[in-house]
């Protein structure tokens, strides 16, 4: 299959070298110059996980280089998903696939602004944990599991063929037909740790071993859950609290990457994960003063970056 990812951070970088090891054409697209010079000087270097490999495989900083592809995944930050969308369009064929894997809420919506959303996937990445070491150079720390799904939902084989093509890569995959229960249930976790950790520059358990920051935390978690049952989202679970204490309670260690981007100088996705919590509240009259007070203080915070 001739796949380009576009955004080869460290999960992008990951996803491509993963892909490529086991025989995909991949095409790495990145706006970091320096990076893909390394890789098309000397491979993309993965460790971690699924163990140390280095692969070669065709980088480039213009998405137009790799031409029509059968699987796009954007793996850019949010913020990043319209233009890597509009950049698409053009080259898609008849049968290419779109396949977004952001955190938070929004990047089927910045698709959509950009190209019909008939060919376009949603993913969720649990349990990754990446980082990068440096140009061409990324680790992670674990492979839990990446689910799919269509973004206007139900069962189809395009999703269960994209998802083999991950598997025998070495990914845990697993497809959906209600992917937005997934994302959902991601961002509740997402918002219940991302704004904390960020605020108080703290791992998930010093958040969780803090009665007023785990108070704040869970205010956060009870706020988004709100949110998304006041909208139809059919969550597996009735009590934030238990899930979210769980969903912490295995990765206590863990800096979520709203951290890891202040660590260095850069701005978040707070937009797209509590930033977005007051925003959907206000249009169901729900308040979100948690997300919302501790989006101020990062947006303050990265006004100096």
């Amino acid at each position: 299959m001739k796949i380009a990812v576009v955004g080869t951070g460290a999960m992008g970088s990951i996803y491509a070298a993963l892909l490529a090891d086991a025989g995909n054409e991949v095409w790495a697209v990145d706006t970091w110059p320096e990076h893909i010079a390394a890789i098309n000087a000397t491979g993309l270097r993965v460790e971690g996980a699924s163990g140390d490999r280095t692969i070669r495989l065709d980088a480039t900083t213009d998405l137009a280089d790799a031409g029509e592809c059968d699987l796009y995944i954007l793996a850019t930050k949010a913020d990043g998903v319209g233009a890597a969308a509009q950049a698409i369009t053009p080259l898609m064929g008849a049968n290419s696939l779109v396949l977004t894997i952001q955190n938070g809420l929004g990047a089927g919506e910045r698709i959509a602004e950009h190209m019909p959303t008939a060919n376009v996937l949603l993913g969720v990445a649990e349990g990754f944990g990446a980082s990068m070491r440096g140009p061409g150079h990324a680790h992670h720390n674990g492979m839990k599991l990446i689910r799919i799904g269509e973004m206007e939902g139900g069962s189809t084989d395009r999703v269960e063929t994209i998802a083999r093509v991950w598997r025998d890569a070495g990914f845990d995959v697993k497809a959906f037909a209600d992917i937005e229960q997934l994302i959902w249930e991601k961002y509740v976790c997402n918002c219940t740790f991302s704004g904390p950790c960020t605020a108080f520059d703290a791992t998930i358990g010093e958040i969780m071993a803090t009665p007023d920051r785990w108070a704040i935390a869970l205010g956060c978690a009870k706020e988004t859950y709100a949110i998304g049952k006041a909208k139809g989202v059919n969550f597996s679970y009735d009590d934030p609290v238990s899930y979210v204490t769980a969903f912490g309670q295995r990765m206590p260690d863990a800096r979520p990457s709203m951290l890891l981007d202040h660590h260095a100088q850069r701005r978040s996705e707070i937009d797209a994960l509590n930033g977005m919590a007051p925003i959907l509240g206000a249009e169901l009259g729900i308040p979100a003063p948690y997300n919302e007070t501790l989006s101020a203080v990062i947006r303050a915070r990265e006004l100096h970056f």
